[in-house]
């Protein structure tokens, strides 16, 4: 299939992290099982979600995923500030805790996590997390058993209960992403000279990468609380965004551009600033992780509580369909498995939004046919 080739690519250049109730956006009839669903509105889609299993159990609010060259993965748990290795037959082993990392009652805390696309030889992986100061990227050592040897290569980004991004991922250009929110202080999504509701850019000891727009680490400006980010097959970058009250957003990144927060919630037409491809109501998406599969991209939604799948066609999206919805609770992170047609998704329940109890969030494996 086209995205196992894609996936393949992205393994060798920038490493493998990658990168049932169904709803369609619009209205129509439920089936006799309970599903609604239309046209994609685009040719050439693949594949759709054919099942899912429960994969791992007795998690508490797992946020970052990412692959290590093996097929298993390295996760991480918001609050706990621990780092676990999963492998693909469900077998979870804790490799060590962040230093120095903080919760805020909130939505900081141990965030992303990215393999370096040199992981054979250099054994490095990133975390975004939260300090009792700011927000933070780090440099750790992972040598198969544990993680060690930390390092911060980018302090700095302001800190909050809320708003405090965190996605962390290696682009098909070997060089780093990161998602920040505004921290709760909106008009810092607009000063260029600020870390806040960004997309960063960087290598990997955190300087600005060769191109960007400012010459700084900032990529792209104006985002509320960006949390997903993923690249289609054709290289393009993708964001998945919170709203505030009206809109959650889809956002196709270009370099420079302002994506509108503060001023714009969702598409405003507003000069100098550039619409999103998709939006819903918050009540229907409040969305976190994203990522590409076959002709399409996947996104968690938060408040939602589904998995909504988005046909893509170069910079055109089509008919956004809605999958397991209310069926597993808040879904946080969905990532592209490397070499098979299926996702890993996990739930965050086991905190104040979910009203669950610790342990209650689950891994789960989705396949695709």
């Amino acid at each position: 299939m086209a995205f196992q080739k894609f996936r393949a690519a992205l393994a060798l250049g920038a490493t493998a992290a990658l990168t049932a109730g169904l709803l369609t956006a619009g209205t129509g009839g439920a089936t006799a099982s309970g599903q609604e669903r239309s046209g994609s509105g685009l040719p050439g889609v693949l594949s759709v979600p054919t099942g899912i299993s429960v994969l791992s159990e007795g998690w508490t609010v797992p946020w970052g995923l990412a692959w290590l060259p093996d097929g298993s993965a390295l996760l991480t748990e918001r609050d706990s500030h621990q780092v676990f290795r999963l492998t693909a037959d469900g077998r979870r082993t804790p490799v060590g805790t962040v230093p120095n990392a903080q919760s805020t009652g909130g939505e900081g805390g141990v965030l992303g996590i990215a393999v370096s696309p040199d992981f054979a030889e250099d054994r490095s992986v990133y975390v975004f997390h939260t300090s009792p100061t700011d927000n933070r990227i780090a440099r750790m050592t992972f040598d198969g058993t544990s993680v060690s040897g930390y390092q911060p290569i980018l302090t700095g980004i302001a800190r909050a209960t809320y708003h405090n991004g965190g996605r962390l991922k290696f682009g098909p250009d070997g060089y780093l992403y990161a998602t920040t929110g505004d921290a709760q202080q909106p008009q810092r999504s607009q000063d260029r000279d600020a870390l806040e509701g960004k997309i960063l850019r960087m290598t990997t000891d955190g300087r600005p990468a060769p191109g960007n727009p400012y010459g700084t680490v900032v990529y792209s400006v104006g985002h509320r609380n960006p949390q997903g980010l993923t690249w289609d097959e054709q290289g393009r970058l993708w964001s998945a965004e919170f709203g505030q009250n009206r809109f959650d957003e889809l956002n196709l990144i270009e370099p420079g551009n302002n994506y509108g927060w503060p001023q714009c919630e969702g598409a405003c037409n507003t000069a100098g600033m550039t619409d999103p491809e998709e939006q819903w109501a918050t009540g229907e998406a409040s969305p976190s992780g994203v990522t590409y599969a076959d002709g399409a991209l996947y996104m968690a939604a938060q408040r939602g509580e589904r998995l909504w799948r988005i046909p893509v066609d170069g910079e055109n999206t089509g008919t956004p369909e809605a999958f397991y919805v209310r069926d597993y609770g808040r879904l946080r992170t969905v990532e592209t498995v490397p070499g098979r047609d299926a996702l890993w998704l996990t739930t965050t329940n086991g905190d104040w939004s979910g009203g669950q109890p610790a342990g209650s969030d689950r891994v789960l494996e989705i396949t695709l046919g």
